[in-house]
């Protein structure tokens, strides 16, 4: 006999879960569910339906990422109690991973709790490209300038009016961020572009990543510029918006901790 199926709303209210994951974002069309196509949203719930036997598991997500974008520390919410991991990763296909399942606080929601998130965008700076980081990092051939990089992100720290990093049609009503950390790391050929802010507008990162990678090849952008940028100027006075691949969101925080070390990575 078939156990019945439930809806979620059976459980106490008071019953959440915290999830923490792990994705290759190449082959999805970004995290929320979307008609026909395939979405990190749509896998995860399923695995979560058939493993709780319920008809919907309504997931809460901490940040919601575009296509072909990855995660190392997505953190998101339902209501119902803890998997094992090693079920819900039996039951998700091999381009997502559950890191953790656990109780969390009766009221925790992942998005509305986070006080900061932490992204990564990685760059090949060298020549020729690379068989193993082609989908995980942007192949920038032409030579860049270190320092300038360095000098760009530190000028990124601190509340600042970032109208000019997120796209002109954006559903966004408020431009003002506050950057806790940002700063670049190189490791052997890969440059690591880390920041952690209380929030993040639409493809901000990304916009952030091309105007930075023109300062430091020599185009027509400098240090200054990214600086007056940080004023609230228009989408078209920034750089161009780097490739989706490149990025990762690296990490989540709750109650005021931060994910990023000082220079040193989540």
């Amino acid at each position: 006999m078939t156990p019945p199926r439930w809806c979620c709303w059976s459980w106490s209210k008071s019953l959440v879960s915290r999830l923490l994951l792990e994705y290759d974002g190449s082959r999805f069309a970004g995290w929320a569910r979307q008609p026909g196509l395939r979405t990190i949203q749509d896998e995860v719930e399923r695995a979560l339906g058939v493993l709780l036997r319920v008809d919907a598991v309504p997931l809460v997500v901490a940040g919601r990422t575009d296509a072909g974008v990855h995660a190392w520390g997505q953190v998101a919410s339902y209501l119902g109690p803890p998997v094992a991991v090693r079920s819900v990763n039996a039951l998700l296909p091999d381009d997502v991973a559950a890191l953790s399942c656990v109780e969390a606080g009766p009221a925790f929601d992942a998005r509305r709790d986070a006080t900061s998130r932490a992204y990564c965008y990685r760059v090949l700076a060298r020549g020729a490209p690379s068989a193993f980081e082609r989908g995980r990092a942007l192949h920038f051939p032409r030579p860049l300038a270190l320092d300038a990089l360095s000098e760009c992100a530190a000028a990124l720290v601190g509340e600042h009016d970032f109208t000019a990093f997120t796209p002109t049609d954006t559903y966004h009503a408020r431009f003002v961020r506050q950057v806790f950390a940002a700063y670049w790391r190189c490791a052997a050929d890969v440059l690591e572009f880390w920041i952690e802010a209380d929030a993040f507008m639409r493809q901000m990162n990304r916009v952030l990543v091309g105007t930075m990678l023109e300062v430091a090849s020599g185009g027509s952008l400098t240090v200054e510029s990214v600086v007056e940028l940080l004023s609230g100027r228009p989408r078209s006075a920034a750089g161009r918006t780097a490739p989706a691949h490149g990025l990762y969101l690296a990490g989540v925080g709750y109650g005021g901790e931060r994910v990023l070390r000082d220079g040193g990575g989540a």
